[in-house]
């Protein structure tokens, strides 16, 4: 592995915990009522860094568009990067370089708009389900770099991880959907709205029910997918965590904001590793190079 691909690598999952940290702040903010702490885009209260406005809210949404603009940034430097160093690297990183920042890009703009339109439900759900779209390529990417492999995994793999994959994003932005239009806050005071509630509430056990079964299933497989065991067990763990804290989150009225956030933050967690997983590949078994003697060296010694 050549040095340059072993940095923009370890730049993937560097980019991967802060897109996390990303969705959860996104998350907190939206919690704390604080999606319109800072009026204008893209600036704050007309300046890079508020000073006598600032407060918690404030704070969260600036940080916010902090840690967006950072992540930007990085993305742009791994494109020309990939670019300019594109013959010691995977022939396909140029092309997903520039679309991750395509899509980092659209995510800014999306970002614009919950702001200047008031933080409508379809942009705000839109802008999540972006920012997972760069959580799971990100960490796929990550995996694909560090950990290339060479062989090909059982053939019941990448569908299994696909389909956990997209249930865990569908749920989320089911998730998104109930929170961004107050439908559970209405349910919950008034039985008005529940249609996003009641579905986001069904969904969650075939949801987890399709992550559990990739996870049983790879171990009971035996073999290189059991060895997987170490990424496996923390998404059996995750899913289970993430069924309780959503019950916690209903049964506690949604009146803990830590709780919800925390929600948001093992979804995201969820997404990585399975992503993660999905692109997952078995490494090429090593060969020792076979020794060839010369047979004037089996001839006898005359001294």
């Amino acid at each position: 592995m050549s040095p340059i691909r072993r940095r923009l690598g370890f730049l993937a999952a560097h980019l991967v915990v802060a897109l996390v940290a990303l969705v959860v702040i996104g998350g907190a903010t939206r919690v704390m009522e604080a999606g319109l702490a800072c009026p204008d885009w893209p600036l704050c209260f007309g300046t890079l860094l508020p000073g006598r406005q600032m407060n918690l809210q404030v704070f969260l949404e600036w940080f916010h568009r902090l840690d967006a603009f950072v992540v930007g940034v990085a993305l742009l430097v791994m494109a020309v990067v990939a670019f300019l160093r594109r013959r010691l690297l995977p022939g396909w990183l140029p092309s997903l370089a520039i679309v991750l920042v395509l899509l980092v890009a659209l995510q800014g703009g999306l970002g614009a708009l919950t702001v200047l339109d008031l933080l409508p439900s379809g942009i705000v759900t839109a802008h999540l389900a972006m920012a997972l779209t760069l959580v799971a390529l990100l960490s796929g990417l990550t995996q694909r770099l560090l950990h290339p492999g060479g062989e090909a995994a059982p053939v019941w793999w990448t569908p299994l991880a696909g389909l956990a994959l997209l249930a865990v994003v569908a749920q989320s932005l089911l998730g998104a959907l109930m929170a961004t239009s107050w439908a559970a806050q209405r349910c919950l005071a008034a039985g008005d709205g529940c249609r996003w509630l009641i579905l986001h509430r069904n969904a969650a056990a075939p949801a987890a029910g399709l992550v559990l079964l990739f996870v049983c299933s790879a171990l009971l497989a035996g073999g290189w997918s059991r060895r997987q065991w170490p990424y496996l067990i923390p998404v059996a763990i995750l899913v289970t965590c993430q069924v309780g804290l959503g019950v916690g989150t209903l049964r506690l009225g949604l009146s803990q904001p830590l709780v919800t956030v925390a929600h948001q933050l093992v979804a995201a967690l969820l997404v990585a590793l399975l992503a993660s997983l999905l692109v997952r590949r078995p490494d090429v078994p090593f060969s020792p190079m076979p020794v060839v003697l010369d047979e004037s060296s089996l001839e006898p010694c005359h001294g």
